[in-house]
């Protein structure tokens, strides 16, 4: 058995302990370049909240090849590097905290692929639209889902949904995605535009034309969602509404003609093909 040691006695001429060197600016400042992907072509839903997104996910999650998990909020997995010299230590290994978290993000990503035993997977976490720049960096042979609703009828579900809701704050969290969401929509050409209203009137169609995006043949079992084990639907991880678990696509509520949205947010709506007051 070791012995214990004991910690030596203090003395009153004892030299106080220097301050932690911080890490040098350099490694501060160091940008690594990005590693290898486990996953190199993820599939990314892009979306406001309350904009149908958990049922994209659950239609998609009933593909034979297609790994739709609950929201994964990748975006609030983080890397510390804990001690003054930890940065030093991985720019010599040509990693910066940022890559650190991609190679982290990328590795819980292709886990949940391999549980799977699927092909394809998709991240439907609204709160990545936000990030889209980050994602499109760390994976830079990612796909994209654009999904888009009619703001008004975001704001409507978002009132609804909410106790003592805050309008004005409302606005401004649908505003919010809605900028990102069409900054996505402009930024990248390789993405794929869906549309709530359109996936719940014509399910089949839309599908059909998922699949082809996403590289796997169209599956009737698609539209039978609640046949399938899609997990849990509780907060924080998707819509968990009576709606979603009734296993059925059901119409898409409407904007309220009459609400009048912000000067930003109507001029959105309208480039994404929608009528407002």
């Amino acid at each position: 058995m070791r012995e214990a040691v004991s910690p030596p006695l203090r003395t009153l001429n004892a030299v106080p302990s220097p301050r932690r060197a911080q890490p040098p600016a350099a490694a501060a400042s160091y940008t690594a370049s990005p590693t290898p992907r486990l996953v190199e072509s993820p599939v990314f839903v892009l979306s406001s909240v309350r904009s149908g997104s958990t049922l994209l996910r659950v239609i998609l999650n009933s593909h034979s090849q297609v790994r739709a998990p609950h929201e994964m909020h990748l975006r609030t997995l983080h890397v510390r590097l804990s001690r003054d010299f930890t940065a030093a230590a991985m720019k010599a290994l040509e990693l910066d905290r940022t890559e650190l978290e991609h190679m982290l993000w990328d590795r819980v990503l292709h886990l949940e692929l391999a549980r799977s035993g699927k092909d394809v997977i998709v991240d439907k976490t609204p709160p990545n639209t936000l990030i889209w720049p980050r994602l499109h960096r760390c994976w830079p042979g990612a796909r994209y889902v654009l999904l888009l609703r009619h703001p008004g009828a975001v704001i409507a579900s978002l009132t609804d949904r909410r106790k003592d809701p805050d309008h004005e704050a409302i606005r401004a969290e649908v505003l919010g995605y809605a900028e990102k969401l069409e900054e996505a929509r402009q930024s990248l050409d390789n993405a794929h535009i869906v549309t709530y209203e359109e996936l719940t009137a014509e399910p089949e169609r839309v599908t059909r034309g998922l699949c082809e995006y996403v590289g796997v043949p169209w599956e009737p079992a698609m539209l039978e969602y609640g046949r399938r084990d899609h997990g849990k639907f509780r907060p924080q991880l998707g819509d968990w509404s009576g709606t979603i678990k009734s296993g059925r696509i059901q119409p898409a509520r409407t904007a309220d003609p009459a609400l009048e949205l912000p000067p930003r947010l109507h001029e959105i709506a309208r480039a994404w093909g929608y009528t407002t007051g």
